[in-house]
């Protein structure tokens, strides 16, 4: 059996209530009909509820649950859960976005270890990790992400990481920190085109976030970047293109694409969804800008399939320098 992973029901009407105020504060918009080629499979292999339990018993929250991921089924499946810490309520209120957003809680000092726990029990080969937006700190989070790494790496010295990280907009030497605990990966989601940030991302600025994954590169340029977009918001085909070509000004090594898919009434709608054959057309475009990685499909996400993409990735590279 198949069935589509979202929160309305069969008439589209929304089946929960908007997650904070100021999401409930906007106007509801229509939500359109998913496509066949939007389809996956209902969670609840024993698998998955293996994992569901490795995550409830360290208290760990998961953008998986918090983004009402529809690729929740397969990772868990196999395992893969992203972690998201720093807590389940975010400081803005993006209009794709389907955390709640309000004055988060203090920081769990246990949590570093939580998560180090979590990763060695699920015996990952890769883990991602990502938070939610911390305007309220002064740092914006980037020690605790550092905490993070660094507890990972004692209990897990062979688990390559990846993290999903806000912008530290107006946070002085927050991304130095981070860089300086060593991800394999650093990932810095643009989310949409510049012409949608007032609506889609008004919290961000889209140069700023460009500059970013930039100065990634500068401070170790052995760091792999990658960064990714959802589409179906309204942008025209060339700003798609124009912002790879901004990503690849700041030397990013990894593209995803993916469709946007409304989490309820009261969120951005969906301007269209996005065919196959599209993506695919982006995927061999990205790759003749130069990305050594492109992952561009109607269900792809920023930590979907990221294991083996980060192995794909490592072998694109041994291959470029190889021939250089």
């Amino acid at each position: 059996m198949v069935t589509i992973l979202d929160r309305t029901n069969k008439t589209g009407a929304e089946t929960s209530r908007p997650r904070h105020p100021e999401k409930a504060k906007r106007p509801e918009t229509p939500v359109l009909r998913k496509p066949d080629w939007i389809r996956v499979k209902a969670p609840g292999s024993p698998l998955y509820k293996e994992t569901e339990n490795v995550v409830r018993a360290n208290g760990l929250v998961t953008v998986c649950e918090e983004a009402g991921c529809p690729n929740i089924g397969e990772c868990w499946t196999k395992k893969h859960a992203t972690m998201m810490i720093m807590g389940d309520t975010c400081t803005r209120a993006c209009a794709f976005c389907n955390v709640k957003t309000g004055l988060p809680g203090a920081l769990d000092t246990h949590e570093p270890e939580n998560v180090a726990n979590a990763v060695e029990k699920l015996g990952l080969n890769h883990v991602v990790i990502t938070s939610v937006d911390r305007d309220d700190l002064d740092d914006g989070g980037a020690r605790h992400f550092a905490e993070v790494i660094r507890a990972i790496r004692a209990r897990s010295p062979s688990t390559t990481i990846e993290v999903l990280t806000p912008d530290f907009l107006r946070k002085p030497g927050a991304l130095e920190i981070v860089v300086e605990a060593k991800p394999d990966v650093f990932n810095h989601n643009l989310e949409t085109v510049p012409s949608k940030y007032l609506t889609v991302r008004p919290g961000a600025r889209y140069f700023h976030s460009i500059r970013l994954l930039q100065k990634v590169k500068e401070l170790d340029p052995t760091m792999f970047t990658k960064s990714g977009i959802m589409v179906g918001l309204g942008e025209e085909r060339n700003e798609v293109l124009q912002l790879m070509d901004d990503l690849r000004t700041a030397d990013v090594d990894f593209l995803t694409i993916g469709q946007y898919l409304q989490p309820t009434r009261r969120h951005h709608a969906v301007a269209r969804f996005v065919t196959p054959e599209e993506f695919k057309s982006f995927e061999t475009i990205a790759y003749t800008k130069g990305f050594l990685m492109v992952s561009s499909s109607p269900l792809t996400r920023s930590s979907h399939h990221a294991g083996e993409d980060f192995e794909r990735l490592r072998a694109a590279r041994a291959a470029k320098l190889a021939v250089a």
